[in-house]
């Protein structure tokens, strides 16, 4: 006989009924966002830099969506991840779903990241909702600052947040990343500065195995097999 099956964080009323406001909130808010930038760059005549594009964003959420965040909270599970680091906390969606992971899992810590104040109080006040605030620090500011002073291994990273920054992200935690940590990196369409993203994970001599799942506009999943070669050196 099969032993009963363990209701999982995200799938009780506390998460799982936030997590619908939450993403029904963003369904419009994030369409409003993005219509804000096409008609910017229909004035302009040109694809707005990465800077220009975010500040008309604005509060707007820019949420994964459903599936992705389940595929977030099982592949947390799955890794077993002690220790996560997030770019882009913003209003703490796909922050909840890391969180309940390590809520299942039983310890953990996860440090996340948000360069606007507002952003960051929204995302601490859903945390506490959801009843996770205890297992996250959220810190304010430029990633490349904040994400200076990490735990020893990271097993798990993720990448949400401005897109021509996760290169960088990466490169400022990867000494940190424990043997098979998961990179996960969602995309976003037609964007150059994922498709350069892609690149570099792929490059064989960078020290990941990576492939893309076509959920949503897309999400690059890589894990680090540590140090091979450095560019430059003889293979």
């Amino acid at each position: 006989m099969l032993p009963a099956r363990m209701s999982a964080t995200i799938d009780a009323p506390q998460v799982s009924q936030l997590l619908d406001r939450l993403h029904a909130q963003a369904e419009t808010e994030d369409v409003q966002a993005k219509q804000r930038v096409l008609a910017r760059e229909a004035e302009v005549g040109e694809r707005l830099g990465p800077p220009q594009r975010y500040e008309l964003y604005g509060d707007a959420p820019l949420s994964i969506t459903p599936e992705v965040g389940r595929l977030y909270y099982l592949l947390a599970t799955a890794r077993r991840a002690g220790s996560v680091v997030e770019f882009g906390a913003s209003h703490g969606i796909s922050t909840i779903y890391l969180a309940a992971a390590l809520r299942d899992l039983g310890n953990g810590r996860l440090i996340t990241t948000e360069i606007l104040p507002q952003k960051a109080e929204w995302a601490a006040e859903n945390l506490g909702k959801a009843g996770l605030a205890d297992l996250v620090e959220i810190r304010v500011g430029d990633a490349l600052e904040t994400l200076q002073e990490l735990p020893p291994q990271v097993d798990l990273l993720v990448l949400d947040g401005r897109n021509d920054q996760y290169i960088p992200v990466l490169e400022l935690v990867r000494d940190r990343l424990a043997p098979d940590a998961l990179i996960i990196a969602d995309l976003g369409k037609d964007d150059p500065d994922l498709a350069a993203y892609q690149r570099y994970v792929r490059d064989p001599g960078r020290g990941f195995d990576s492939m893309s799942l076509p959920l949503d506009a897309g999400v690059e999943i890589a894990i680090w097999r540590g140090r091979r070669f450095e560019v430059g050196e003889a293979r």
